[in-house]
């Protein structure tokens, strides 16, 4: 009987002991759960990092010829006239590495000049709430003496915001849908899809991106979507770390070509390396001082 007794006695701490633990699980679910938006309010568009890739350290830098060499104006060590005085300054690495950088960059400025530019103001305006709890922000904006309406959509979803951008073209097409997206309710991650320009209506490029506001770190990839085309598959990634030298990086693809260029440098000193097989016949990082000039690599 007092064998009984203990096993009752043991059951029933076991069973409040499981319900304490239930109740302090969801009590710390409620708690520390952040994810949940709240839908009364208007979802945050991603940052402009998730939607434009950052060039900045490549284009703001580009002196050098396409050779890779830059003259320079001095008084050497030997006085002026002299072999050091009229010294050129081999750039070739950096120039190389700008140029990959450029092309992507040109991809940029011209062919998405209208999605980016509607992108990046809509950063700027309100939103207005729908019947059907979805959000939309519209307004105008002028590219190239030309002014278009655009008109984002936002719509929450399961998992976190659905987005569509639909841009009019003053006296041409109307409510063209030039990029669509998701994004999570954090904001820490998503993609967009783009399509080419409204005459030809197909996809072009799918950008895929993450961030840490936390740590301020994130990589944005850009694909080449194009159906049946030659780089249909060849992409550009952009990825921001707080690694110590190298803390910015960028991984290049040419499909056509199967070629890959990886990069990497210092966004503070602008120091850097390069590294292709096929463009310098080996498999060894090339490098760049702070001044842009050739330099051996560190080991």
């Amino acid at each position: 009987m007092k064998k009984r007794f203990l096993v009752v006695v043991v059951h029933a701490l076991l069973i409040v002991s499981l319900l304490l633990l239930f109740a302090a699980g969801c009590a710390g679910n409620k708690d520390t759960d952040t994810d949940e938006p709240d839908t009364t309010q208007a979802p945050a568009i991603p940052p402009q990092s998730t939607f434009v890739m950052d060039f900045s350290d490549f284009t703001e830098n580009s002196t050098a010829g396409s050779t890779g060499m830059l003259a320079i104006s001095a008084v050497g060590q030997d006085g002026p006239g002299s072999a050091t005085a009229n010294a050129l300054v081999d750039r070739s690495n950096w120039n190389y590495a700008s140029w990959n950088v450029g092309f992507w960059n040109l991809v940029g400025t011209l062919g998405l000049a209208i999605p980016v530019s509607a992108f990046v103001e809509s950063l700027k305006q309100n939103p207005v709430k729908q019947p059907d709890n979805s959000w939309v922000w519209t307004y105008s904006v002028t590219v190239q003496f030309v002014t278009y309406t655009a008109e984002l959509h936002g719509k929450y979803i399961d998992d976190g915001v659905r987005w569509d951008m639909y841009i009019s073209k003053q006296n041409g097409f109307e409510d063209y849908p030039w990029y669509c997206g998701e994004s999570d309710f954090g904001g820490t991650e998503g993609f967009w899809v783009l399509k080419a320009e409204q005459a030809k209506g197909t996809d072009l490029l799918q950008i895929d991106w993450h961030r840490d506001p936390a740590r301020g770190t994130g990589d944005i990839t850009y694909t080449n979507i194009v159906p049946g085309g030659p780089e249909n598959g060849g992409f550009i990634s952009f990825v921001m770390t707080d690694d110590e030298p190298y803390d910015r990086s960028y991984t290049i693809f040419n499909k056509s070509g199967n070629q890959t260029t990886y990069i990497e440098w210092d966004s503070t000193t602008k120091a850097g390396r390069v590294k292709d097989s096929k463009h310098f016949s080996d498999e060894i990082w090339h490098c760049w001082d702070a001044t842009l000039v050739n330099a051996a690599c560190a080991e």
